[in-house]
């Protein structure tokens, strides 16, 4: 009988019947019809009703229960009409996935008739079970109230999932005190503290923008692999990551699959996914091949971050689920296979005013370029004091695999400007001297800094795909985030210190004005300090070599290669005191996400210790010993005949490596399993997660050196588990 692998491989090649949902219509025609947009509102409520939604969605304002109770009864006749019934609170707790509880719009009356009824109350907010959700000590077992609550600035849509249609309304996830146990709540906070600090900085320029909203293109790397494929392989299956196999004879060395023609089964697939995206009113705008075999990309066009953030947790799930009606699996592991590149998330990041401006974009006249030196060179200010909190939002046991893995900016968290903004911005510090610098000199340097913008505008920013944090033209592109990652995570980080550093600049430039300081020169004198303070985070070389370490060390950058150790710069005093004063997280918040971070980081390595061991104790090692046994015949066999050892040397030499390959595994599995769980019985979480890291991960590469030799020797038809080439390659 043949094994699970040869039966998989067999699997692939059967004919395929495709349950395909691709519209073949003009994607305007169906885009956003399952989303509860600006039009369906004004069709189902009442004027004033629908001005105090537009209102609340655009300033945050609370929303009267009574309007609320419109907008519920609104919401559900929409829903009904397409089909739903039932709905969720959809919202994004801390395992990293989204969560959902399903509610029919169904009651019995008084009279005992069933009826559709949706309130305010089930509108507005709900209550799931908090104890099953991470919580990092804020909530015990026995105190399991936790509650959704409503967020209009993000709309509600309708979910399709075979012939059921659920209306789904996104929300916020709280303890029973208002501790955020999500990562949206954060987020919407973040956004707020930047957007009030980024109007009054504006208002040097202009004091008609009333709103800055804070926008994100992200960028979704992913691999696609065939279902029955991966369902013989329990590593992926559990753990998402291949923790065995031997690189293939061809992987991505000839540089032949990035922008290649896209595989007609994957194709597809993406018609499909993108369909039901569209549906959703996800603004999809680009697909291509990736670098790695099997690897490919998906990216939007710019929206707010909330609703970004939102609809990229909603394609990772719709993505996932039309991949089985295709009989296909996507991962999104951040390195899912060794030795070829993995994926990430790149988080393009800028922000825009109500009137129309694009804060990072160079604009047509010197005061407009003022203003975007002013927010470009502040971010750099940012990212420069808050690298380390940086470092920590992209802290992931998956991430550990991918950064600074040439193919991924390293752990050293750095910035990327082009030669021609270095050019500028060591312009503006050569020229500008405190006490000295004078109105006539800043109109002189503002013009002369104008006439250069020109070739800035057309793109000439260089390209840098080694930077973790790169200006790009009118917007910085964080390229370290982890393809599973939410979003939220690094954009509450980064919104966070934007304004914080924004408060600041403005006390600043705002000290030398009441001192009697021009405006302008008061702006130029702060900016140049910046310049000068933050040129240490500035780097314009390859970030993947050796050199920029050891650069990188004497500029006094932190290169923190781990997540247990990156996730410390949360809890500091210096990342404490920074969300509390605005108001992101309490100093409780923080350390319970800290904890959370850890007890993730534990139960993954853990998870894959398992894994490890039992693959190799329970598949390798019986199919190495059934082919050493089938070699050990064959020199029976030989002798039997009468021939001399020497027609069997190779054969005893081959028992020989195979016997020595096994001894070290069972030794290692043994070994790893110890150190497994001395590191269980350290009390410290911080230290059991140390422990973890440092003692029982190290076992992995030594345990798959063995494992991934045994497979160069073995009989192919023995092996158990489908090889590389066959997981890139089939489909």
């Amino acid at each position: 009988m043949t094994n699970l692998r040869l039966r998989s491989i067999a699997r692939v090649a059967e004919p395929r019947t495709i349950d395909s949902r691709h519209q073949g219509r003009k994607i305007s025609e169906y885009f956003a019809e399952n989303v509860f947009t600006e039009a369906a509102m004004k069709s189902y409520l009442s004027e004033d009703a629908f001005l105090s939604v537009m209102t609340a969605t655009k300033t945050g304002q609370k929303i009267d229960r009574k309007i609320a109770d419109q907008v519920g009864s609104a919401m559900k006749s929409w829903a009904i009409s397409k089909g739903a019934t039932h709905f969720t609170h959809w919202f994004q707790p801390l395992t990293g996935a989204t969560a959902e509880k399903h509610d029919a719009f169904f009651q019995i009356n008084a009279t005992g008739k069933g009826i559709e009824v949706f309130d305010s109350n089930a509108l507005v907010q709900q209550e799931p079970d908090a104890s099953s959700f991470p919580s990092g000590g804020l909530r015990n077992t026995f105190e399991a109230r936790g509650y959704s609550a409503w967020d209009p600035s993000s709309p509600a849509f309708i979910m399709e999932i075979g012939s059921g249609k659920t209306l789904c309304i996104p929300t916020i996830f709280v303890s029973y005190n208002g501790e955020a146990l999500d990562y949206k709540a954060p987020l919407l906070k973040s956004l707020h503290t930047l957007e009030n600090a980024a109007v009054e900085v504006c208002h040097y320029f202009d004091k008609n923008v009333t709103k800055v909203v804070p926008t994100l293109g992200w960028e979704q790397e992913y691999f696609v692999i065939d279902e029955a494929l991966y369902e013989a392989r329990p590593d992926l299956v559990f753990s998402g990551r291949t923790l065995f196999g031997h690189a293939p004879a061809k992987g991505q060395q000839l540089e032949d699959h990035y922008f290649g023609s896209i595989p007609e089964r994957v194709y597809a697939f993406m018609l499909d996914f993108e369909t039901e995206s569209f549906k959703l009113g996800i603004p999809l705008k680009t697909r291509h091949n990736e670098v790695a075999p099997a690897q490919f990309e998906v990216a939007p066009i710019f929206e707010e971050v909330n609703v970004a953030v939102d609809h990229n947790q909603l394609l990772m799930d719709v993505m996932q689920r039309v991949a089985r009606r295709h009989k296909l699996r996507v991962l999104f592991h951040e390195k899912p296979f060794a030795g070829i590149n993995g994926s990430g998330k790149h988080n393009n990041w800028s922000m825009a005013t109500d009137t129309g401006k694009n804060l990072l974009s160079p604009g047509r006249t010197p005061k407009n370029n003022l203003q975007f030196l002013t927010f470009f060179i502040n971010v750099i200010k940012a990212v420069s004091e808050g690298a380390d909190l940086l470092r920590a939002s992209i802290a992931t046991a998956a991430n550990d695999f991918r950064l600074g893995a040439n193919e991924a900016p390293p752990a050293i968290i750095s910035v990327f400007i082009g030669s021609y903004m270095t050019d500028i911005l060591n312009e503006i510090e050569s020229k500008v001297e405190s006490g000295k610098f004078t109105e006539e000199s800043e109109q002189t340097l503002r013009l002369e800094i104008h006439n250069k913008i020109p070739s800035l505008m057309q793109d000439n920013t260089d390209r840098n795909r080694t930077s973790p944090f790169a200006f790009t033209g009118n917007k910085f592109e964080v390229r370290a985030v982890g393809s599973s990652q939410n979003c939220a995570s690094t954009m509450t980080v980064l919104n966070t210190i934007v304004a914080d550093q924004l408060i600041t600049f403005k006390k600043e430039v705002d000290g030398l004005i009441s001192k009697g300081k021009n405006r302008e020169v008061a702006l130029m004198e702060v900016l140049k300090r910046y310049i000068t303070e933050s040129k240490k985070i500035c780097f314009e070389g390859n970030n993947y070599s050796k050199e920029w370490e050891e650069e990188a060390a004497r500029r006094g950058l932190n290169n923190i290669k781990n997540t247990p150790r990156a996730l410390d710069f949360m809890v500091t005093k210096k990342g404490i005191d920074l969300f509390v004063r605005n108001e992101v997280f309490t100093k409780e918040e923080i350390h319970a996400r800290h904890e959370i971070e850890l007890e993730k980081y534990i139960k993954i390595v853990q998870i894959e210790g398992r894994i490890i061991g039992e693959l190799a104790v329970n598949q390798i090692i019986p199919a190495a010993i059934q082919y050493q046994n089938e070699l050990i015949n064959n020199i029976k066999g030989f002798r039997e005949i009468g021939l001399d050892e020497r027609h069997t040397e190779a054969q005893k030499n081959l028992v020989t490596e195979i016997s020595e390959h096994v001894n070290a595994i069972l030794k290692m599995v043994h070994e790893m399993t110890e150190a497994r769980k001395t590191a269980n019985n350290t009390e410290d979480i911080r230290d059991r997660a140390i422990a973890y890291c440092d003692t029982v991960k190290p076992f992995f590469d030594e345990i798959r050196y063995r494992t991934d030799k045994l497979e160069l020797v073995v009989d192919d038809k023995l092996w158990p588990l489908p090889k590389y080439r066959e997981l890139l390659f089939l489909r």
